[in-house]
């Protein structure tokens, strides 16, 4: 009886809570419409109203008629980039970097952060962190001007070897390249979020593993893993939504005319139809495209790991 009526009361309470909090909000609605104005204008103005732009995708895009006054197409850009001969060398550069860059990228991050976790000096923790972080900050371009000196024929590499390949001309070698130096450049920050994470293991139950004669792989998989699980989780299933939003910027600056069957993907496809050539209809709808597998990869993605995780997803 006495539990029954504790949570009667509860839930009037909580009732209670959430009447006052209504009425309060009622009462002093400017005080929210002044600090939730400029979120949502920004949001309105920088994400919803350039949605728009995607009828372009569906028009023979004139930029004096403009959208309305362009004439309607349908889909026959789709049906011309998906007819195309090359569409299927387009799609497989964007899926193979994306993926082999997933597979060796998205583990590199985790396992630096146990790494990290295994040391016990706050100051050489806080020194290494700073050399592993410091990559993030360097310009993509300044990255690639970079990658470019080191893999000349007189570059480093090839002083090293003793050899003088130029690199960057072999196609073969483009892939290891960019998912390499994108690897060096992101794991140390990426793995912020899952050191973070770490700090919410339980330090009894590792004196207790350690007790126990456990080595550091039982003592990760018992203790460390769990605290980071659901974060990891949640990573994977964004990364995999962006699985086809290959980097422009660092694919183009790496490119050269020699390396074009590995390097040209999707991104830099619609930016050279698009800007380049200045067919804006049919470069909007292969970047509708490329978006709408994104979508369907995260739904479905999201999908699988909320059955494999006891219905948790994003």
């Amino acid at each position: 009886m006495k539990e029954a009526s504790k949570s009667t009361s509860e839930k009037k309470g909580g009732r209670r809570r959430v009447h006052n909090t209504l009425v309060y909000m009622r009462q002093h609605w400017q005080l929210y419409l002044i600090f939730i104005m400029p979120a949502l204008l920004l949001t309105l103005i920088f994400r919803y109203i350039p949605m728009g732009g995607i009828m372009i995708a569906f028009t023979e895009y004139n930029p004096i008629r403009g959208i309305m006054g362009s004439e309607w197409v349908g889909f026959s850009h789709f049906s011309r980039f998906l007819s195309s001969p090359d569409f299927m060398k387009y799609l497989m550069n964007t899926l193979k970097l994306s993926v082999f860059g997933l597979l060796w990228g998205f583990p590199a991050p985790i396992l630096l952060a146990f790494l990290l976790n295994r040391i016990m000096s706050s100051r050489i923790k806080q020194k290494i962190q700073l050399v592993l972080y410091m990559p993030n900050f360097i310009s993509v371009i300044v990255l690639c001007g970079i990658v470019r000196i080191l893999l000349s024929p007189t570059g480093m590499l090839n002083m090293l070897l003793g050899t003088s390949y130029n690199f960057m001309t072999m196609p073969e070698a483009f892939r290891t390249i960019y998912i390499a130096s994108g690897i060096w450049q992101g794991a140390g920050w990426a793995s912020i979020i899952y050191t973070a994470a770490l700090s919410n293991a339980s330090k009894d139950l590792k004196e207790a593993a350690v007790l126990d004669g456990a080595n550091i792989i039982q003592q990760i998989k018992a203790v460390e893993w769990p605290a980071i699980k659901d974060t990891v989780l949640i990573q994977f299933i964004m990364s995999v939504g962006n699985i086809m939003s290959v980097g422009f910027e660092k694919a183009y600056a790496l490119q050269t005319d020699l390396n074009l069957n590995s390097s040209e993907i999707i991104a830099t496809y619609v930016y050279k139809k698009g800007l380049l050539d200045g067919d804006y209809g049919f470069s909007t709808a292969v970047g509708l495209f490329n978006t709408i597998i994104n979508v369907v990869l995260l739904i479905s993605m999201n999908t699988i790991v909320k059955k494999m995780n006891d219905g948790k997803g994003v």
